[in-house]
């Protein structure tokens, strides 16, 4: 059984050491799964040190896999990692859908599990907080709550869902600073924080700034070097060097994934693809960046690298 003090715990001990990871899922090109490539990739990056690894969550395109298709991947993201830093599994759909997930996930001995938004449907807070509650009750993994588009929490809502025995964090992707000191301060000490903003990098002073320095990073799904580079620079406060990485990298960065819609998922696999990792394409409803965005990113993958003394 999972004990989720100590997953607790052991998560923002690794979280202050290193990123989160959210590895990419490796397809062929005729779009089946390739678990030998996703495999190959998860050891790559879990030689770059992350804080945690995060498999069949956005990054990883979560919504494109079916129920086996997720087994694998957490399975082989469980194997590979072999208790070296956590695993949590990404579940998501309706609470019913969700549990389905949790319990494949808890088979196959994720640590935890973040909840990704519901599809389609606004809901009221009690709506909110039912949805995490009928989870919990179904599985015994310890659960992360993920804050982003539709699924919005209060102050009284984050009170209510972290009374919740095995809820032990949440994780915001709306970078509203305002709201998020509110609900800091509403949380019981202990429960965990996590900077979800799409190019977290962008806003981790800010995020930090009121009490959440733990982030997710796109970025070392593809360049780790830099990724690390950039928390090294945040842990020593070293300003002029995030601000060197920020303006040479990183906003850069943000401006071409804002062209197009998916770009947060396509892009990152197409920078991969880029350093030869075996990701291979993103699935529909996403598609591969075009020959001039390639061109693009290219360069600025290659400058990027050259900041902090890596090549392609």
């Amino acid at each position: 059984m999972v004990e989720t003090a100590g997953v607790a715990g052991r998560l923002s001990h690794s979280m202050a050491r290193g990123v989160l990871s959210f590895p990419l899922t490796s397809f062929r090109e005729d779009g089946g799964l390739d678990l030998d490539a996703y495999r190959a990739y998860l050891t790559l990056q879990l030689d770059a040190g992350p804080g945690a690894v995060f498999p069949a969550c956005g990054t990883g395109e979560f919504t494109a896999l079916d129920e086996d298709e997720y087994r694998q991947v957490v399975t082989a993201a469980v194997q590979v990692t072999d208790g070296r830093v956590p695993v949590v599994a990404g579940i998501g759909y309706g609470w019913a859908q969700a549990l389905r997930f949790a319990r494949i996930a808890e088979e196959a001995g994720a640590d935890a599990a973040l909840v990704l938004p519901h599809y389609l449907v606004r809901a009221p807070q009690d709506g909110l907080v039912e949805q995490v509650r009928r989870i919990a009750a179904g599985t015994r993994l310890p659960l992360i709550a993920y804050q982003r588009d539709q699924v919005s929490f209060t102050a009284d809502g984050l009170r209510r869902i972290a009374e919740i025995p095995t809820v032990i964090g949440l994780k915001d992707g709306h970078s509203d600073l305002d709201r998020l000191q509110r609900l800091t301060l509403a949380a019981p000490e202990g429960f965990l924080f996590f900077n979800g903003a799409a190019t977290a990098e962008i806003q981790a002073r800010a995020y930090a700034a009121v009490g959440v320095p733990a982030y997710s990073s796109a970025v070392h799904a593809f360049a780790p070097e830099i990724a690390r580079a950039f928390f090294g620079a945040f842990q020593a406060d070293d300003t002029a060097r995030m601000d060197e990485l920020l303006r040479g990298f990183y906003i850069p960065l943000v401006e071409l994934r804002d062209r197009v819609p998916g770009y947060a998922v396509s892009l990152v696999k197409a920078a991969a693809r880029l350093r030869g990792l075996p990701v291979g394409p993103v699935r529909a409803p996403l598609t591969d960046p075009g020959p001039d965005d390639l061109a693009e990113l290219t360069k600025l993958l290659d400058h990027g690298l050259g900041l902090v003394g890596a090549g392609r």
